[in-house]
């Protein structure tokens, strides 16, 4: 068994595997939960590259499902910045300390949904309108999710909560997400591989837990039919209150 994983921790990481298929094709957000509990489980630094490859076999089924409801101008705002924000990443986890950098990154989250609280307050009983933020809105969070993405894989409740901000509609939501983090996640893969973060034991683990992305993108799948659009945007941001949480105390 790869890194000698036995008894309660090979559950809570077979249980990781499927909050991260379930995130990618239902609750958005969700998979920096997963990303907390291999680090708790796996070497650090070595769980991100578990962490990784198992988001690229969620990604390619979210695509599979969503890959034609993206919202392509949103993409073209975002991407340009995470490239920087990935590179910005790497040199951080080869210089400091990531506990610091997972505080401030669960700070961040919170504080992004209590904004998007108050606006969702402001705005009760009116009708959602698609909408697009400033130029520099959008390369700072396409920047911090790089940052966040490549540290701790917790980009998606930065994304999360701008794409909600954003008012695009959940089938939107989800094929835009499902671009920007698979672009993203492959770019970082060079970067990875690279600074050591995937040794044969993470590819033979992720090969045992592919099963447990499938299935958990499936039940998100057959969630996601039954949320409406309020239910659907309520739940992504609880995911990311969540989200924030484990990280701050992973």
């Amino acid at each position: 068994m790869p890194y000698e994983l036995a008894g309660m921790s090979l559950v809570l990481v077979v249980f990781a595997g499927l909050i991260i298929g379930f995130s990618k094709t239902a609750v958005a957000g969700l998979g920096t939960i997963a990303a907390a509990i291999f680090a708790t489980q796996l070497p650090t630094k070595e769980s991100t590259g578990v962490v990784l490859i198992l988001l690229i076999i969620a990604d390619t089924m979210a695509l599979l499902m969503y890959r034609r409801d993206a919202n392509w101008k949103l993409l073209r705002h975002l991407l340009p910045a995470m490239l920087p924000g990935i590179i910005l990443g790497t040199i951080i986890l080869t210089l400091i300390n990531n506990d610091t950098l997972r505080i401030w990154i669960g700070v961040l989250i919170l504080v992004m949904v209590a904004l998007q609280l108050i606006v969702s307050w402001r705005n009760r009983g009116t009708q959602p309108v698609e909408k697009h933020h400033h130029p520099v809105v959008s390369w700072l969070t396409g920047g911090a999710a790089g940052v966040a993405t490549m540290t701790a894989n917790a980009a998606g409740p930065i994304t999360t909560l701008y794409l909600v901000s954003t008012g695009i509609d959940k089938k939107r939501f989800l094929g835009t997400a499902a671009w920007f983090y698979m672009i993203g996640n492959l770019i970082k893969v060079p970067f990875s591989a690279g600074i050591g973060l995937m040794p044969p034991a993470t590819l033979l683990l992720t090969l045992m837990l592919a099963p447990a992305v499938i299935v958990g993108g499936l039940i998100g799948r057959s969630v996601v039919k039954r949320l409406n659009e309020t239910w659907f945007t309520r739940a992504i941001l609880a995911g990311s209150v969540v989200a924030a949480v484990a990280v701050l105390i992973s």
